[in-house]
């Protein structure tokens, strides 16, 4: 699964997450997809001064920092390593 042309996301990686498998992230500066088993998920940058980048949808958070990605939708927390750029 492919993101369409014009989102114009610039940066692709394939993660790792333990218990959701293997996930895709695509993103640019505004918003982010994140594409698993078929399945795509938008969501859109946060202003935080929080560590990280941030990008929120519909109660989840996604945190990128370095080669580590957080899906938080709390009490929910699933801790990504980044293996490749797709």
């Amino acid at each position: 699964m492919q993101s369409p042309w014009w989102e114009d996301y610039g940066i692709k990686d394939r993660y790792l997450c333990h218990d959701k498998g293997m996930l895709v992230i695509e993103r640019n500066q505004s918003q982010a997809s994140m594409i698993s088993g078929g399945y795509r998920r938008t969501f859109f940058r946060l202003q935080s001064n929080e560590p990280g980048v941030r990008y929120s949808s519909d109660g989840m958070e996604m945190i990128l920092r370095g080669d580590e990605l957080t899906l938080e939708q709390l009490p929910m927390r699933i801790q990504c390593l980044r293996v490749d750029q797709v």
